[in-house]
């Protein structure tokens, strides 16, 4: 197989999760979920060569951090680790101060994520 890249998918809802880990397990590629930044950024020492992040965490119990705080916590332990986020907004704003920080992608959660998130994981492993 040659190709067990370690992917970490951070994201609140479960169901993603899931997808993702079927969809990229099923590709050869190491996949952990994880379902908030906090729990993401407790793992950075496994040094995964990406991680697949949610820009909104919403949870009832505690302040949770958004995707850009945990983006710039990443990018302060690890910057070399490539960061796609994913989002339900498709906010310009946005996805330009993602840009200028340095995100690899943007990815809306719409019906073709699992194919725009495929399409951006083999160009990011192919360069």
């Amino acid at each position: 197989m040659g190709n067990s890249k370690l992917i970490f998918i951070v994201d609140d809802d479960s169901f993603i999760n899931m997808l993702v880990v079927k969809k990229f397990t099923a590709g050869g590629y190491n996949v952990e979920a994880f379902e908030s930044g906090e729990e993401c950024l407790k793992s950075l020492n496994k040094n995964p060569d990406l991680i697949i992040l949610d820009y909104l965490f919403v949870s009832k119990e505690e302040k949770v951090m958004n995707g850009m705080e945990v983006f710039d916590r990443i990018r302060a332990a690890r910057p070399n680790i490539p960061v796609i986020m994913l989002s339900g907004q498709e906010d310009g704003e946005v996805v330009l101060e993602l840009a200028r920080k340095g995100i690899v992608d943007y990815i809306i959660k719409d019906n073709s994520l699992l194919e725009n998130l495929d399409v951006a994981i083999r160009e990011l492993f192919q360069s």
